[in-house]
């Protein structure tokens, strides 16, 4: 698949956050998202190393029929991390690696769910928001913890939500997937809506809490780090 190059690799935090000033107004966020995506993108990242720049990572881009949440594609891509631990900007470690995986695709997805954040971030553009900007593709967040903002606990059953809140926007929703279960942080990255991006969530998440895009993404990369670091 196409992915844009709109920007040269940073070396210091201070370039690496003017990149997402300039890219932030090329987010669509005033869109529904697709309603019923034929195909769905997971991508989830794995590292073998203590957190700095240049430790081995493995992406992996893993795409499912919405429908039947069976695989329709898969690739993975081995490298190293691009850039230091700096909160906010981890995007930037993984990005190159993420973006060799998903050029190997031959499937263009409609939805990329991404095992991070979208607007629920600092600066307004994480992960999600940098990917979905990138490829042009409608992109969510969803987060295991959350990062910024404050919230309510929502309901216990599956597909009760509370609002995430920072600076009294609504960055995203806490949302209930499994009863009983801790929640996930959903958040938009660009051309979706957070009602299209927590039905799209809550479709992925039949049996388990993460969405299955995730858990089978994240399957992938640690077993291809394994056979290349192992």
């Amino acid at each position: 698949m196409e992915v844009r190059d709109l920007h040269p690799w940073p070396s210091t935090p201070e370039e690496a956050e003017a990149i997402q000033d300039r890219l932030r107004p090329m987010l669509e966020l005033d869109v529904p998202g697709p309603d019923a995506p034929r195909t769905v993108a997971g991508l989830d990242v794995s590292y073998a190393g203590g957190g700095g720049a240049g430790d081995r990572l493995a992406a992996a881009a893993v795409v499912l029929d919405a429908a039947t949440l069976e695989v329709v594609e898969e690739s993975v891509a081995v490298g190293t991390a691009a850039f230091p631990y700096v909160p906010g900007l981890f995007a930037f470690r993984e990005l190159p690696t993420l973006l060799d995986a998903l050029r190997r695709l031959e499937t263009t997805p409609d939805l990329l769910v991404c095992d991070g954040f979208g607007i629920a971030h600092p600066r307004r553009f994480g992960l999600a928001c940098h990917l979905g900007v990138l490829t042009g593709l409608p992109s969510v967040g969803v987060g295991k913890t959350a990062f910024v903002g404050a919230y309510e606990q929502p309901g216990p059953r599956r597909g009760d939500a509370s609002p995430l809140l920072d600076g009294g926007e609504t960055v995203g929703r806490v949302l209930r997937t499994r009863e009983g279960v801790k929640p996930v942080f959903v958040s938009v990255g660009h051309r979706t809506g957070l009602d299209a991006a927590c039905r799209a969530v809550l479709a992925l998440t039949p049996e388990y809490r993460l969405p299955e895009t995730t858990r089978r993404a994240d399957r992938l990369s640690r077993d291809a780090l394994a056979a290349r670091c192992g």
